[in-house]
């Protein structure tokens, strides 16, 4: 396949993600739940398993660490999140959800579901399985060239 075909589903790609991003944050912020897609991802990761540490949110979530370290500042802010201290070896800690950020995420999940419905409209089943397998071996190809690198 040419190279440029390569180049043109890159850029497909970064375009689709960062429409999708604009629209949810357009509709966060019509619903005044005074958040962003990134910090969503946070909560939402941390709702379905909380108390995790800053590597782990990092990994789940594609995050750096710096930017993540903003994130949960501004999240601990909010009430939404907070630090406490890892038991076993005090200079580490955990990223717990609050009881606020419980009731915020319960109460934001309809809403963010219906938001990120728009996105897969007038797609089928199989097209879902098809970009999903698709988006699953670029993924891996790119893994597959960490672990290359890391000697």
């Amino acid at each position: 396949m040419a190279i440029e075909l390569f180049s043109t589903y890159s850029y497909l790609l970064d375009r689709t993600a960062r429409k999708v991003k604009q629209y949810a944050q357009r509709r966060f912020n019509a619903e005044n739940y005074d958040i962003t897609v990134d910090q969503w991802l946070i909560l939402k990761n941390l709702s379905s398993d909380n108390d995790l540490n800053q590597s782990q949110l990092a990994e789940i979530t594609g995050k750096d660490h710096p930017t993540l370290t903003r994130i949960i500042d501004l999240l601990c802010r909010k009430g939404l999140t907070e630090r406490k201290v890892h038991p076993a070896d005090r200079r580490s800690f955990k990223v717990h959800l609050t009881n606020l950020g419980t009731k915020q995420v319960t109460a934001w999940s309809p809403k963010m579901s219906e938001i990120r419905m728009k996105a897969w409209e007038n797609l089928t089943e199989e097209d879902y399985i098809n970009l999903k397998r698709i988006l699953d071996t670029i993924y891996n190809n790119l893994d597959q060239e960490n672990e290359y690198n890391t000697d």
